[in-house]
């Protein structure tokens, strides 16, 4: 199923007292790596940068992911894999994923959580409606996997059903009756699944004529909802229709980000709704001031945590709080997130916005 935001907060829940987690991520999709031979040999590149000397813990992690992904993989509907382990306090989750992911490794005091956050924030649920004058297909997406699909088949009536004793205008308009009776039911199936199972964003697909006449039919709680319409034969394969939801989810993704930093810009410029830059955010979760954190994608920066009061900073090495001896960490954005987190915060991650880099990469909205 679907990662969720109660799951990520309990991975980043989990602290490493006396050795680090070993967290990696895989891109297994076997539209690019073909073979399974090829997931392995990015595992092993992956690895390869790790220094030979190491403690047994990081090596028994690595190794217990190694023998995980060279035991096989379900790629008829996995696409990316996120590991997490630590031998030594017998912790190990393992995240199965309909999208496909960076690869990437982090040892860390806790489980690296930034890129699943990021599938969470991009990923909302799609319904997918396919339509023509007879028959209709509905399939509802989340984070790329098919959670539900439903068909219904209205046949048109034919002409030698009556007899021969209706004219051509009467057949017609017959025709258009029934499959205007058809698009309403259609219309009818996709509020029901809105109301059984919720879905954010709906895309429309078929002939142009066709879906203007469903849009007029469709409840308003829908209309609200239609993120594009795209001309799609109803007789597409799933995964053209899921390849058609993504392509859709994308645009709607790029327009919730840029609103995101947009938000972000107007409550920084108001000089107390929000903040900017890196310094300003981490005392403001300092400070648990912080309602929403918005951070470029990759964005990292070295900084320092407190042990004792869970101060975190740009500067150390005594903490500002408790005169506590601080840790250093290599990069304090995930600590930044891993708190917001832990707060209850919500957390935007933003890919390629020339606004929040200008703006230091990392800002967030403020409770007060």
């Amino acid at each position: 199923m679907p990662i969720d935001e109660s799951r990520i907060r309990e991975l980043a829940g989990f602290k490493g007292e006396d050795s680090p987690v070993t967290s990696v991520y895989l891109d297994v999709d076997g539209r690019r790596r073909i073979r399974a031979r090829d997931v392995e040999l990015a595992l092993e590149r992956m690895l390869r940068p790790v220094p030979e000397r190491e403690p047994a813990p990081a090596a028994a992690d690595r190794k217990r992911i190694e023998d995980h992904v060279k035991g096989g993989i379900d790629r008829s509907r996995v696409r990316g894999l996120a590991m997490f382990s630590c031998v030594a306090h017998d912790f190990w989750e393992v995240v199965e994923l309909a999208v496909p992911v960076r690869d990437r490794m982090v040892v860390n005091h806790t489980p690296y959580v930034r890129e699943l956050e990021a599938v969470v924030a991009r990923r909302q649920r799609f319904a997918v409606l396919v339509v023509d004058r007879q028959r209709a297909r509905l399939f509802l997406f989340h984070q790329g996997e098919l959670l539900d699909q439903q068909e219904q088949l209205d046949l048109l009536p034919r002409h030698d059903d009556d007899g021969g004793q209706l004219g051509k205008d009467q057949v017609a308009g017959h025709t258009a009756a029934a499959a205007h009776r058809h698009l309403k039911h259609a219309a009818g199936a996709a509020f029901a699944l809105h109301q059984e199972q919720g879905f954010d964003h709906l895309v429309l697909c078929g002939p142009d004529e066709i879906t203007a006449e469903l849009e007029r039919d469709l409840h308003a709680y829908l209309r609200e909802r239609i993120a594009g319409r795209m001309h799609l034969p109803v007789s597409a394969g799933i995964e053209e229709i899921r390849q058609a939801a993504e392509e859709v989810e994308s645009g709607v993704e790029r327009a919730r980000e840029a609103a995101a930093v947009e938000r972000l810009r107007e409550a920084v410029g108001s000089g107390a709704a929000g903040v900017a830059g890196l310094h300003p955010v981490l005392d403001a979760l300092v400070a648990r001031r912080v309602d929403t954190l918005v951070v470029s994608e990759g964005f990292e920066a070295p900084g320092w945590r407190c042990p004792s009061c869970a101060w975190v900073g740009t500067l150390g090495r005594r903490c500002p709080l408790c005169a506590t001896d601080m840790e250093q960490v290599d990069d304090v954005v995930e600590v930044a997130v891993e708190e917001a987190l832990t707060q209850a915060c919500r957390v935007s991650v933003c890919r390629d916005n020339a606004d929040l880099d200008v703006m230091g990469r990392i800002g967030a909205l403020l409770r007060y």
